[in-house]
């Protein structure tokens, strides 16, 4: 608050300038003295009015590598257990959106770091390790997996930008609807098994934001499938 007196106003500029601090503010009497209080509403309105032609301008992560980023990401399965299995790993490389799934037990880290280093043993390890479970949650991570494989420095990422967060949330819907059709039509409650088939079709298909599937962003080529995919007959390979 300031007092009203010490808006500076010459004569000439006195009503005026008394309307302007009325649309501003609001007039508060204490002791036979007069207070500026702004007005919330007002506030707001000009705000709007100043931002109206204004767009947010989001700066999402960008990674220039396979490797530079790495996304770790667990889904709840818990209503729907496998035997032991109660959660989903989903680990998602940032640039090809290369995606690897592995059935857990439970959400410790060093289960989750067991099944990484699979994943970074093979393809190698990103330089920095993100998730939406909290900095505690991969900080333990990283040390689990420093233990077992001590040349290995990853730093922890930054909260993704809400822009993106829809996009893996998708990524993670998109894993958990394949694999309820995945035991639909297989007649089957194992989905620790039906992971598997899940990740390689998510791979395969075309991926909108990096205009082709992340198999062929990784590894340069399409995915295979054995000679069904060759250019040889079929009368060839299938005998009757």
């Amino acid at each position: 608050m300031a007092e009203i007196t010490d808006a500076k106003l010459n004569k000439g500029a006195k009503k005026i300038g008394d309307y302007y601090i009325l649309q501003k503010y609001d007039v508060l009497t204490v002791a036979e003295k007069k207070y500026l209080i702004h007005k919330k509403t007002d506030d707001k309105d000009d705000i709007n009015k100043k931002g109206s032609n204004r767009k947010l301008v989001i700066k999402p992560i960008v990674s220039k590598d396979f490797n530079e980023r790495g996304q770790v990401d667990l889904v709840d399965f818990q209503s729907l257990p496998d035997g032991k299995y109660k959660w989903i790993l989903n680990y998602q490389d940032h640039h090809t959106k290369f995606i690897s799934l592995f059935p857990l037990e439970s959400k410790r880290a060093v289960e989750v770091a067991s099944n990484l280093l699979t994943i970074f043993l093979t393809f190698s390890a990103p330089k920095v390790l993100q998730s939406d479970n909290g900095r505690e949650f991969v900080n333990s991570v990283i040390n689990e997996i420093k233990e077992l494989w001590s040349e290995c420095i990853i730093v922890h990422g930054r909260p993704r930008h809400p822009q993106s967060q829809g996009s893996i949330e998708r990524s993670n819907q998109d894993v958990e609807n394949m694999l309820r059709a995945w035991m639909k039509d297989n007649k089957s409650k194992k989905w620790s098994v039906g992971l598997k088939f899940v990740q390689f079709q998510k791979n395969s298909s075309h991926h909108r934001i990096i205009g082709r599937s992340p198999y062929k962003a990784l590894f340069g080529c399409e995915p295979k499938v054995g000679l069904t995919t060759s250019n040889l007959p079929q009368e060839v390979y299938i005998q009757e």
